[in-house]
């Protein structure tokens, strides 16, 4: 078995940019290589250092020629070709003993990095990986807070090795820019940006990202101070001059309302609208419990209330809309489903909230959870119905059961069974029973989505209303409801 080669970026010089993974395996391989120049520093090694373990071996790639001359028979190249190959055969001898062995790169291993040499040389004879780093363009990019391309625009990579007519060319026709390899090249790059009539937009970045970074425009640096751990940058000409912090300008926005559903229960249940909705409010409003299940941002003031004051609640939301704020009214489950949409768009018909936008985004709702844990028992035609009568006489709760009983519908009945409240349940199923068969499939659903949940499939006949409370839902069946030979629930589609 050979050893493994890692061609391993360590992005363009903040340690903390190092991915987690380069960290990994550079304090995992049994060999660690870097180049350096002939004064034997080596940039990709101290960046590395903090992950480096004791015992393992360093192999020094020193090139035997940087921006010098050369007395080799082939020049610059032929040094250069010669200095790979054996720099190749070193770490082919690791790999064929079988150690691991993993080549620093600055930036990103294949963005005009020295590894890229060593891939080719070995990768088709070893089991290879590469670890992608941020690019130096990246890291000045950030450092300049500028974008360097929106929407359709092109961005292009130059080296400044090119002559200066062809980079003016490029220059010229894109819509923005890197020049890489600068030092010597410094002077020709800058008369390439002068002359493609870009050079009042362009940027130098030095050292990115490490505390010896420096920044400039481009046309205000002097030339004999340019190491080669630099770029010129031409960032997006769409983003316009950027204001400076004093001059930004403020931000207000229109207050509105946004009824939300965060779902029954688990989080995977609340809608990516409704998540992005919660996170865009500057308040959030609700009963206690339900605003418990979003997430906390310090942001945003939260104005939890009890469960028995929707119009009040409704109106507080309505006021701080009117005075700019972005207010979520936040329900459990749907909130046009026996919560708080209905509340609040009748609260603002009232004058004083006339002009405030008030929009309602959708939740799954509890008899869709609950349901789904057993089948398909809402597979035909439903009525969902409260039993609470708190808003509605409780006569108005028989009648309607009685209707929907006898019409043969499925029925999910929400609040089925509160402390203050606790015949309520067992009246319905004696209602009910008036028009259904003892032995219809009933469904209760307890916490569905949450820590707690419970879910059992009984008859009316034998349903218990002394185990409902008011985080159940309760399903019942119509005369086609059955339960399968594998135990799901569903109410077949044909009558």
């Amino acid at each position: 078995m050979t050893g493994r080669l890692y061609g391993v970026g360590l992005g363009p010089g903040d340690p903390e940019l190092v991915t987690v993974k380069a960290a990994r395996l550079i304090g995992a391989a049994d060999v660690v290589a870097f180049h350096a120049a002939r004064h034997g520093r080596s940039v990709a090694r101290a960046l590395a250092a903090p992950y480096l373990r004791e015992g393992q071996i360093e192999e020094l790639l020193v090139y035997p020629v940087t921006t010098e001359t050369t007395d080799h028979p082939g020049g610059y190249q032929g040094a250069i070709d010669e200095f790979y190959e054996e720099a190749a055969a070193r770490l082919a001898a690791h790999l064929d003993a079988g150690r691991d062995v993993v080549v620093l790169a600055e930036g990103d291993p294949f963005f005009y990095g020295s590894y890229m040499h060593m891939h080719k040389r070995l990768a088709h004879r070893y089991p290879t990986e590469v670890v992608p780093g941020v690019t130096s363009v990246s890291g000045a990019a950030a450092v300049l807070g500028r974008p360097l391309v929106e929407r359709d625009e092109v961005l292009t990579v130059l080296p400044g090795t090119l002559s200066s007519e062809e980079l003016a060319e490029w220059l010229a026709t894109t819509d923005s820019a890197a020049v890489m390899k600068l030092g010597r090249t410094f002077p020709a790059v800058r008369e390439a940006f002068e002359a493609a009539g870009v050079l009042d937009r362009a940027f130098y970045v030095e050292r990115a990202t490490t505390e010896q970074q420096r920044v400039a425009p481009l046309a205000d640096v002097d030339p004999a101070t340019v190491p080669y751990f630099s770029l010129a940058l031409l960032p997006s000409e769409l983003t316009g001059p950027l204001p400076q912090p004093e001059e930004l300008p403020a931000e207000p926005h229109a207050g509105e309302v946004v009824v939300v559903g965060l779902g029954p229960g688990s989080r995977a249940w609340t809608t990516p609208e409704v998540a992005d909705a919660l996170a865009c409010a500057d308040d959030l409003v609700g009963y206690g419990p339900y605003l418990d299940r979003v997430p906390a941002n310090p942001r945003q003031t939260r104005h939890p209330s009890d469960n028995r004051v929707e119009a009040e609640r409704a109106a507080a939301a309505l006021s701080l809309a009117a005075s700019g704020r972005r207010v979520a009214v936040v329900s459990s489950g749907d909130p046009g489903v026996f919560a708080m949409a209905a509340a609040v768009l009748e609260v603002a018909e009232r004058p004083e909230f006339a002009g405030v936008r008030v929009r309602v985004l959708p939740g799954l709702t509890a008899a869709q959870a609950v349901a789904s844990r057993v089948g398909a028992p809402l597979g035909h035609d439903f009525a969902v119905l409260s039993l609470s009568d708190v808003r509605k006489p409780w006569e108005v709760v028989v009648e309607r059961l009685r209707a929907a009983a006898s019409a043969d519908l499925v029925l999910a009945l929400y609040n089925p069974r509160s402390k203050a409240r606790p015949h309520q349940l067992g009246e319905a199923q004696k209602v009910l029973l008036e028009n259904r068969s003892p032995d219809t499939v009933v469904v209760v659903g307890r916490d569905v989505g949450g820590p707690e949940e419970k879910v059992v499939v009984t008859t009316l006949g034998d349903l218990d209303p002394e185990t409902v409370d008011m985080r159940c839902l309760v399903l019942i069946g119509s005369s086609r409801t059955r339960v399968g030979p594998s135990g799901a629930v569903y109410t077949p589609r044909t009558y």
